[in-house]
């Protein structure tokens, strides 16, 4: 075939539709589970949709993005929300995010919250440091640090936090001494609003539902159940684990690069460097209960807790109750067994890692001149949301129609 496409999750769906709309039908996908979605699969849980892979939303600041997909699911099927997301931190339940929000605090931990901003290095201008947790208390202080975002982030990567690198932290915002002194004078918020500021949900599905239409879309071009073994940059073609061979001219990979068992006619330092990827995998479980909140999703960093966040179901879901909880595989040990309904995602976060960057950069580029293209959250090996991967996929399938 002209392209092969690995993975019928949003980024390889999307190149496939695209391909389709150009009138390129010469293309397969080959997916390793039953059903198309990958992370942003959906299964029915207690009577509602239960988003196996976590909170996943489809933000509203990419308009053609949102065109495209609407093609798919029209618009007028999807309720818009403005986003209520809460950090519980010291028994004070605040909006995210935590700098623009003390405000909200007793006032007695926005006293200590405002000395430790003060003193923080970027606002005393000392040297920014290169080691992560360091530079976590030279941004933010020591108090937002130690409460929330060490803990935090221990939870949902890793517990150790210094083999990450800082390269992906420039777009946490400063937290200014005189804004926050503001928002706690004027009690309202001050600062850059965090993404997902508003977004959209399905009326009467999971978020699921918009993947398996794409899939339906181009169904005869799907193969499922198909578990990628190996790839030969050589003659450009992949193995499954069934003994099935695929040759194209263009290959586009969506899965993680860990997948491949057997990779041949690749460099033995990109081969090798493969294997000093990094990435977390997490659990998701159900509760029926109903919580009284207005949030959609509250971030945990008490590590006397599990998991690191819950999705409140019933505030986006209509028609639905209960709530789900995501927990890294390093700490669903803390649990005590029970019957709720849970899902494990082994590739959940890529870890951008120090060495992640000159990895990636290599393999990347040295694959494409073999015709051979990363694409998405494991094929790039990023920590991208839906609508960004979608935004990336259409791109690449205009590209590629000009080259092949």
């Amino acid at each position: 075939m002209k392209y092969l496409i690995l993975g019928a999750g949003p980024a390889g769906l999307t190149v496939a539709n695209r391909f389709m709309q150009k009138g390129i039908m010469d293309f397969i996908i080959l997916e390793k589970e039953s059903e198309a979605g990958g992370l942003c699969r959906s299964k029915i849980v207690d009577g509602s949709p239960f988003d196996v892979g976590g909170g996943h939303f489809l933000d509203v600041r990419r308009p053609k993005v949102n065109e495209f997909l609407f093609g798919f699911m029209p618009e007028e099927e999807w309720d818009k929300y403005d986003r209520d997301s809460r950090i519980m931190v010291n028994e004070n339940e605040i909006n995210h995010p935590i700098e623009a929000n003390i405000w909200q605090m007793n006032v007695e931990d926005q006293v200590e919250y405002l000395k430790s901003i003060a003193i923080a290095g970027c606002n005393l201008g000392t040297e920014m440091p290169e080691e992560f947790v360091d530079w976590i208390y030279w941004k933010l202080g020591s108090k937002v640090a130690e409460d929330y975002m060490i803990p935090y982030n221990q939870k949902m990567f890793s517990k150790d936090l210094n083999q990450l690198g800082t390269y992906w932290l420039d777009k946490l915002p400063n937290v200014s001494f005189e804004e926050t002194i503001l928002a706690c004078l004027t009690k309202k918020a001050y600062g850059k609003q965090p993404g997902h500021a508003q977004f959209y949900y399905p009326k009467n599905h999971g978020y699921g539902e918009l993947w398996i239409r794409m899939a339906n879309a181009i169904e005869d071009n799907i193969e499922y159940n198909k578990d990628i073994n190996g790839i030969d940059f050589t003659s450009k073609t992949v193995t499954t684990t069934d003994g099935s061979k695929y040759q194209a001219d263009c290959i586009i990979t969506t899965i993680p690069w860990m997948e491949f068992e057997d990779i041949i006619g690749m460099p033995d330092e990109v081969r090798n460097s493969i294997k000093e990827l990094k990435y977390s995998s997490i659990q998701t479980e159900y509760y029926a209960e109903n919580l009284d909140t207005e949030a959609q999703w509250i971030y945990y960093p008490d590590l006397k807790l599990s998991y690191h966040r819950i999705l409140v179901r019933h505030n986006f879901c209509p028609n639905s109750k209960g709530y789900w909880t995501e927990t890294n595989i390093e700490r669903i040990h803390m649990d005590k067994p029970n019957d709720n309904y849970k899902y494990m995602n082994q590739y959940a976060y890529p870890l951008n890692t120090r060495t992640k960057p000159v990895i990636m950069l290599e393999l990347l580029n040295w694959s494409r001149e073999q015709g051979v293209y990363g694409l998405g959250r494991w094929g790039e090996h990023q920590h991208y949301n839906s609508d960004v991967t979608v935004e990336l996929a259409m791109k690449m399938a205009d590209e590629l129609e000009t080259i092949y």
